[in-house]
């Protein structure tokens, strides 16, 4: 077994899993298995699917970190990362990247035949997009499809199958999570020309990419209230979906105005994703 981080401390292996960024996905997670289990879930299918979530989560970022540490180090945004540094060891990193895989393919042992046969499919997704960058511009998009397994994770999770209207929300968060890293990926364009490395904005420049991103925010409230109708929920969901549409529409632009800004966009992605869950829980649970 690999050794520890050098420096050992719990608060270098949470700044490495940047688990301050754990929740700008959470809340729709949260969301999905609230209208998946048409209410409240059992404790059980509940801790399993955190647990899974959570881990598939850290497999992602510590094997994306273990990949990438040449190229964070020629990055001045990156440079000082634990891994880049050496606060935190390869072996290490691969071990956090590998045991996390390990727990998701448990927890879905443990959910449904279904969930487990598929969970080396999602693995792959949530591995494969480290590579994506260095051979095809789509890497952008391939971060909005791993970000867009969330919905059709937890359905099967919780039901053992994927009825067809989680299609739906599938092509909703394709479409918000590829707005979101096009967005986040401006910040790297000139380091990521520089280095070799491909996204949107180094295929297509950056005033067509910032044009892009409303285009994907209104396709996806749009997939999202189709979602919505298909499942039956009520009102409180569209005001959400309303509130989002607003706050993507203030985003968009500031985003015109300053397409290169680091943290604005992980706040507002946080946001939308507590709007999301705050819509969804009103609507299954006020009468």
């Amino acid at each position: 077994m690999s050794a520890p981080p050098r420096e050992g401390t719990l608060a270098t292996i949470g700044r490495f899993l940047e688990i301050q960024n754990l929740g700008l996905n959470f809340s729709f997670a949260l969301a999905f298995l609230l209208l998946a289990s048409r209410g409240l879930p059992t404790l059980e299918k509940f801790l399993l699917i955190v647990i899974a979530f959570i881990a598939a989560r850290n497999a992602g970022h510590s094997f994306n970190r273990w990949t990438d540490r040449a190229q964070d180090a020629r990055n001045p945004r990156t440079a000082s990362r634990a891994l880049v540094t050496g606060r935190i060891s390869s072996a290490f990193a691969l071990t956090i990247a590998i045991g996390s895989g390990a727990i998701v393919v448990a927890a879905a042992y443990f959910l449904n035949p279904l969930a487990f046969v598929l969970s080396p499919v999602a693995l792959a997704l949530v591995y494969g997009y480290s590579y994506t960058k260095r051979f095809t511009s789509a890497t952008t998009a391939f971060l909005g499809l791993v970000e867009a397994i969330t919905p059709a994770a937890i359905f099967i999770a919780v039901q053992g199958t994927l009825p067809w209207a989680t299609w739906l929300a599938v092509a909703g968060m394709l479409a918000w999570g590829t707005a979101f890293e096009t967005v986040h990926s401006l910040g790297d364009v000139e380091n990521d020309r520089a280095q070799g490395l491909k996204s949107i904005p180094v295929r297509f420049g950056v005033p067509v990419s910032v044009r892009l991103v409303p285009t994907l925010h209104a396709i996806a409230l749009v997939l999202l209230a189709l979602f919505g109708l298909a499942l039956g929920v009520g009102f409180e969901y569209y005001v959400a979906l309303a509130a989002m549409a607003v706050l993507a529409g203030i985003s968009d632009g500031q985003l015109a105005r300053a397409p290169q800004g680091t943290r604005a966009p992980f706040q507002r992605h946080f946001i939308a994703g507590l709007l999301y869950l705050a819509g969804t829980a009103a609507a299954l649970f006020i009468l």
